[in-house]
């Protein structure tokens, strides 16, 4: 394939990229010019919304790069065969008993205000939140076992729940890791790169040639996964962007040794 980038790099935002807290990106600066320089793609995978993407990818540079959002249930910058299925989801939803779904409060659920609140976003960045077409966000207030029947139900009816760093999100199925395969087979690259943070990126951490696990003392840290003993997933020592930076500068030096149990950054 002509122009086939030597890398594709495939990141999470909010823990990741972004500060879990202030959501500030600036620290992950150097090394994103270094990939833009590279003519390296960077591609957004988060449980964003095409709107809050779009913004975030402006901001960036990033915006002339395909991004996947919602968790995986839709793309920005390919065409989707699929009309937006929001609607869908929230009705479905609501059709469950009340003793199932009652624990579960979804952005369709809240104000703005409540969004802004919950997530820490101004009113501006927290209505782009709740702009949302593929999948459904929300907090889970119930027990543990309430949550399996929750999710059993869900998933009776098509929809898969999935937990990430900060909300459990719904959604008709189609995950990071599926849009991951999908984009890399367009670009071909030599070597593709996953960074993330919470359970929603183990798929995608796992399907990559190399996976990055950054630090976020926000949550608890992920399990030893498939691919760390070999050193084909590292982790960072220091969270957020800071540690996305010294990861992915540690890679383009060709400093990050593929050894049992490496940690960078």
């Amino acid at each position: 394939m002509q122009n086939r980038p030597p890398f594709l790099v495939f990141s999470d935002l909010d823990g990741t990229l972004l500060d879990h807290t202030t959501y500030d990106w600036t620290p992950a600066k150097p090394a994103l010019k270094r990939l833009t320089d590279m003519d390296v793609p960077v591609v957004l995978a988060t449980s964003k919304t095409a709107a809050e993407v779009r913004v975030v990818q402006r901001e960036m540079g990033l915006a002339h790069y395909p991004a996947i959002v919602e968790n995986g249930a839709g793309v920005v910058g390919v065409s989707e065969a699929a009309p937006p299925k929001y609607t869908k989801l929230r009705s479905r939803l609501n059709a469950l008993p009340a003793e199932l779904h009652r624990p579960f409060i979804g952005f369709g659920d809240m104000s703005l205000d409540d969004v802004a609140k919950t997530t820490g976003l101004s009113r501006d960045a927290a209505a782009l939140a709740k702009d949302r077409e593929f999948s459904e966000p929300g907090l889970w207030t119930g027990t543990a076992d309430q949550q399996s029947n929750f999710i059993a139900a869900l998933a009776q009816c098509g929809i898969l729940a999935r937990a990430g760093g900060r909300f459990l999100t719904l959604s008709f199925g189609k995950t990071k890791k599926d849009r991951m395969s999908d984009i890399a087979r367009h670009y071909a690259p030599r070597t593709s790169i996953a960074l993330g943070d919470a359970p929603n990126d183990v798929e995608m951490l796992e399907y990559a040639d190399l996976g990055v696990i950054i630090a976020n003392p926000h949550h608890a840290p992920l399990p030893r996964l498939t691919g760390e003993d070999s050193g084909r997933i590292i982790r960072t020592r220091t969270p957020g962007p800071g540690g996305w930076n010294a990861a992915m500068n540690s890679i383009l030096d060709g400093q990050t040794l593929l050894t049992k149990g490496n940690s960078i950054g």
